[in-house]
């Protein structure tokens, strides 16, 4: 038997988000109930409400940004118990058979389900985070540590995953100079992570506005994107540069910062085609890649190793008659540096 839980959706493409109910389904064998207390609002949330992405399926209740406590599970449930602090990122289902499954990549597992927008196995709508409580497969449910802010760790399974997983990826750590493009709702996030690796780790923002903030998360140091003189100044200087903005870079202007084998990767998704002159990877044997979130297995050492370095997204609680507000100010850039709502307001 479903039940009908308070939720946030938006009608149609484009529609402010409004208080409904939405149906959630019974607690099978290996799922858990959570009752959600704090659902992050992720950028990505903006784009697949304003059906800039792919086809929206409405009413859409967004929110892959999810912490909560088990409140049920099925008989045949082993990993999670009542009373759990639990948290669900991007994605609520994979196969566990495909080559990238096997490989522990299931977040580019081509039949998994998303935590919203998406179609449920038994064909109903997937709804996300903004509401009240949330039905899952215990697979895809990722435990919280006691030591990490509630509210400050819902960020961490969208905006925190998306940062550690390139940076782990691409060796970030002692010794590697890390650039970090964007000082906003991902790039906070990657100062922290990139500067608790242990590696030199460098702010590139427009401007420098947020240079006070950078350096107290973790930068060693911070430079404006928007002076020319930093592209001459720091040629040749970054072994990774990680790009978290979504807008139309000069990218050869940045690869130009590598070194001989560095790697810029990409994790925004400007609406414009990117290009780029070959001759930038070639010269000095470069790479220009992208990344995505990460798996399962993964996610749950990156909220590991933030518990146990004390690191946790920069926040602004809200009240859910706000994401409208919220969604206005995020493309606004006003906001230091999440927005994150309390879910008893749905």
């Amino acid at each position: 038997m479903t039940t009908e839980v308070r939720a946030y959706a938006a009608s149609s493409a484009g529609a402010p988000l409004a208080p409904t109910t939405i149906p959630r389904r019974a607690v099978g064998e290996h799922d858990v109930l959570i009752e959600i207390r704090y659902s992050g609002i992720c950028h990505s949330d903006i784009h697949q409400v304003r059906d800039e992405w792919r086809p929206g399926n409405y009413p859409m209740v967004p929110g892959h940004e999810i912490v909560g406590v088990v409140t049920g599970a099925g008989a045949g449930v082993t990993r999670h118990k009542v009373g759990d602090r639990v948290g669900i990122g991007c994605f609520v289902f994979a196969c566990g058979e495909c080559d990238a499954c096997k490989a522990g990549l299931d977040q580019y597992c081509r039949k998994g389900t998303a935590t919203y927008n998406d179609t449920e196995a038994d064909g109903s709508p997937a709804y996300g985070g903004y509401s009240t409580h949330i039905v899952a497969n215990e697979d895809f449910v990722l435990k919280v540590p006691e030591s990490i802010d509630y509210a400050g760790a819902a960020p961490l399974l969208c905006a925190g995953i998306t940062l550690y997983s390139p940076l782990r990826h691409w060796g970030a750590g002692p010794g590697k100079k890390v650039a970090i493009v964007g000082m906003g709702g991902l790039g906070h996030v990657g100062v922290k992570l990139a500067h608790a690796m242990g590696a030199e780790v460098t702010v590139l923002s427009q401007t420098l506005s947020k240079k006070e903030d950078g350096l107290r998360l973790g930068a060693d140091h911070f430079h404006a994107t928007s002076d020319p003189e930093t592209f001459r100044r720091l040629t040749g200087r970054f072994d990774l540069i990680v790009n978290t903005v979504s807008a139309d870079l000069d990218l050869d202007a940045f690869l130009r910062l590598l070194r001989i084998d560095g790697t810029m990767v990409n994790l925004g998704l400007p609406s414009e085609a990117s290009s780029v002159r070959l001759s930038s990877l070639i010269g000095g044997r470069k790479s220009l890649a992208g990344s995505m979130i990460g798996g399962i297995a993964e996610t749950q050492e990156m909220l590991d190793f933030c518990a146990e370095r004390g690191i946790a997204a920069e926040y602004e609680l809200i009240r859910a008659e706000a994401i409208n507000e919220a969604y206005e100010r995020v493309l606004a850039s006003d906001v230091r540096y999440r927005f994150v709502i309390d879910a008893e307001s749905f």
